[in-house]
């Protein structure tokens, strides 16, 4: 992993009258001023550890850590072991989650993203991490991604970061939850106004369908700060851990009248 120091500049606070996928930062390269929102992973995984630097070390990131904390506790109270355990990474971005999660002792890992510079900052930072790395559109996969993922007889799914502000559609977590087979875990976090039933949103209503469903089986639920903002603001979000239960029907969406 690189110890790259760059040149950070968040703008003043009272600019950032933003939604939380509209703020942005400065990045000066060449004595010039480089505007990048938080969302343009493309650009800033193209910067060895720029990532790292804006959300780990300056906004204090604890999402993988958390996630990976409460997984844990989930499969160590179940028969299972992670030694055992396949398990696909959705939104994986530079493998950050891959990472905490091949600490505990992980035996497969997948990862999958929509865009290619994620995979190659994956291989370029922590090689080894992943055993295969899908860049993939979960809401159009081709059949022989299909065929291909379901072959990895994957039970455990994870998504860290990546959900609730069109990084990855509902039609896209779903997608990724049909793969995970019966008595495997899901593990996510999420924005704590996603739990609200006055958010309407299709991310939200599908979450809330789900973990009330006989498709899950609720383990864990935590409130935890999942980073700082930049005026250093704790942001929260909820922690959750399931396990399917039972598969998913493909008309569970529209049964539900959820936007993909």
């Amino acid at each position: 992993m690189t110890t790259t120091r760059y040149r950070i500049q968040f703008p003043p606070i009272e600019s950032q009258e933003l939604g939380q996928d509209e703020v942005f930062f400065y990045l000066v390269e060449n004595d010039q001023k480089v505007k990048f929102r938080f969302h343009d992973y493309g650009e800033i995984y193209k910067r060895p550890g720029l990532y790292e630097q804006v959300f780990y070390d300056r906004l204090k990131c604890n999402s993988p850590v958390k996630v990976t904390e409460i997984l844990q506790q989930a499969v160590r109270a179940s028969d299972r072991y992670f030694s055992q355990m396949r398990v696909l990474d959705l939104g994986a971005g530079n493998g950050i989650m891959g990472e905490e999660l091949k600490k505990i002792g992980v035996a497969r890992m997948i990862g999958a993203d929509i865009i290619p510079e994620a995979m190659d900052a994956a291989y370029r930072d922590r090689p080894g991490v992943y055993d295969e790395y899908y860049v993939s559109d979960f809401t159009n996969l081709s059949n022989d991604d299909k065929e291909e993922l379901a072959d990895w007889g994957i039970d455990c799914f994870t998504t860290v970061a990546a959900l609730g502000f069109g990084d990855i559609p509902p039609k896209a977590f779903f997608q990724g939850l049909s793969f995970v087979q019966n008595g495997g875990f899901v593990a996510f976090n999420i924005k704590q106004t996603f739990l609200d039933h006055s958010d309407q949103t299709g991310f939200s209503r599908l979450i809330r369908e789900l973990i009330f469903s006989e498709y899950l089986t609720l383990h864990h639920l935590e409130l935890y700060r999942h980073r700082l903002s930049m005026d250093g603001q704790p942001l929260y979000y909820y922690a959750v851990v399931a396990e399917k239960t039972a598969e998913l029907p493909e008309d569970f969406m529209v049964k539900n009248n959820i936007e993909s």
